[in-house]
């Protein structure tokens, strides 16, 4: 699996790479019981801090992506059933209004902001279509 960092990019490392793992897993470039990079080896990898890499395990363990076990190496986790409203309320809808609010900062309109977040979507959800 190969994981990078962008220091042009805004985004904090942490979240570069917990977007790069969840997007690999939903995918399938990751499996269920896959085991991830060892943090230590994967910070030395990428040239960044091993809390870097720590941080960002642990907010895909919080998650349920992994399995983070002290003295284990990370594994991809086995989702025993999908995600209920609640939970995609609290994750997914926080997520979309921060961004609305940057594409609004940004001058995006309404109907610009959609098909954006449509073409994101496509090939990306179960469903989707073009």
């Amino acid at each position: 699996m190969l994981i990078s960092v962008d220091e042009k990019n805004p985004r904090p490392f942490y979240e570069q790479i917990t977007a790069q793992i969840k997007d690999a897993v939903a995918d399938g470039r990751l499996s269920v019981g896959e085991i991830l990079p060892g943090v230590r080896e994967l910070a030395d990898g990428l040239g960044v801090n091993l809390h870097t890499v720590h941080k960002a395990y642990q907010r895909l363990r919080d998650a349920g992506i992994i399995d983070l076990r002290l003295g284990r190496r990370a594994r991809v986790a086995a989702r025993s059933r999908p995600a209920g409203k609640r939970q995609v309320e609290r994750t997914i809808v926080r997520r979309i209004e921060e961004i609305a609010t940057e594409a609004a900062m940004l001058g995006v309109t309404r109907q610009e902001f959609s098909r954006i977040v449509e073409r994101a979507a496509a090939g990306k959800l179960k469903g989707a279509t073009s």
